[in-house]
């Protein structure tokens, strides 16, 4: 199938290609990445959290990445950078590249659309009619593609990820496995005691460089499309309901459930298990802590948190007794207070 193809490169190389200052010897070969501790011959390591630090002083890799700060702290081979944990990402890419070990069209799969040749088809994979695939796009086994979708260059589909008719990706968008892209809407009509299929004609547009977890969904609008701006990363068992807009460069932690017509901003963050009710609009760079609900707008950025803190249970059960009665002591406090100033006003 595929797998991360190891290389060895040097320090010269690596700077050559993402920048950073080489102190020591350039030419120190590395062909792994690993951390402090656990570094060691042939590894290079990367210090991005200070506390760290004296890590450094014992650790046997070969090279290090880190700070200016921290800089003159290892004295071998080194690279100096302004976010070590970035350039860190950016050298295990480099040390890893993916390496496909199927190319072309299996024999088994069902491909109705004409296709670029650096395509990669795996087995029992099904593409629909009128489909428009990128170049190098990958295709991993049992990935089924509707009719009239678009993919961009250099998309990745992994095994078992279906994508309904119509949907658009953008270039080098990562889908893993399981996850469904373009299903229906949560759409019913009362009528009475019946609920009417209202049919979710939109679509779901993803931008480019978007990475989207494993057994995730993304569902088709309602009429518009549901929509994942450009580099939106979003993790495994999270459910984008209809007519969604996430903007660019959002983060969705797993299990993060967002209903209907939500609006988010760009380079939002939601913790796991966070929760959006619908059509509730959250501002650019909003944050909301892990198990939050969100209930209405949020129109200034900034970390918003609504978990109830973990207690025992018998003190939660006392606390939840508390909460509520708060309203008719809510009550009870204007009520003083409207006695109060009256005799006030007497006096």
């Amino acid at each position: 199938m595929a797998g991360q193809g190891a290389l060895t490169l040097t320090l010269a190389e690596i700077a050559a290609r993402l920048g950073g200052d080489v102190l020591g010897d350039p030419e120190t070969r590395v062909t792994r990445v690993a951390t402090l501790a656990s570094a060691g011959e042939g590894d290079i390591a990367f210090l991005a959290n200070r506390k760290y630090r004296s890590q450094l002083q014992t650790t046997q890799a070969t090279a290090v990445i880190l700070g200016p700060d921290a800089a003159d702290a290892f004295g071998g081979p080194r690279i100096v950078t302004a976010n070590p944990y970035a350039y860190y990402a950016r050298v295990a890419t480099l040390l890893n590249p993916l390496q496909v070990s199927f190319s072309g069209i299996h024999p088994s799969a069902v491909v109705e659309s004409v296709v670029p040749a650096s395509v990669a088809v795996a087995a029992k994979v099904c593409v629909g009619k009128n489909v428009v695939l990128g170049e190098r796009v990958v295709l991993y086994p049992g990935v089924v593609i509707g009719d009239d979708v678009v993919i961009g260059d250099d998309s990745i589909l992994y095994p078992n990820v279906t994508i309904y008719h119509g949907c658009k990706l953008g270039q080098r968008v990562i889908i893993h496995s399981g996850t469904v892209i373009g299903g229906d809407g949560f759409g019913f009509a009362p009528e009475g005691q019946n609920w009417i299929k209202i049919p979710q004609v939109g679509a779901v547009t993803i931008g480019n460089d978007v990475e989207i977890g494993s057994n995730t969904t993304v569902d088709r609008g309602a009429l518009d499309d549901t929509v994942i701006g450009d580099g939106c990363k979003i993790d495994n068992l999270v459910q984008v309901a209809h007519n969604c807009v996430i903007g660019a460069n959002t983060v969705l932690a797993g299990c993060t459930g967002i209903a209907g017509s939500v609006t988010m901003g760009e380079h939002c963050i939601v913790g796991g298990a966070g929760m959006i009710s619908g059509h509730v609009t959250l501002a650019p760079g909003t944050v909301i802590s892990g198990g939050s609900l969100v209930m209405k707008n949020i129109t200034q950025p900034g970390l918003y948190t609504s978990v109830f803190p973990l207690d025992t249970h018998d003190e939660w059960v006392r606390n939840a007794a508390h909460i509520r009665r708060l309203s008719k002591l809510a009550d009870r406090v204007a009520e003083l207070e409207k006695k109060l100033k009256e005799q006030e006003n007497e006096g």
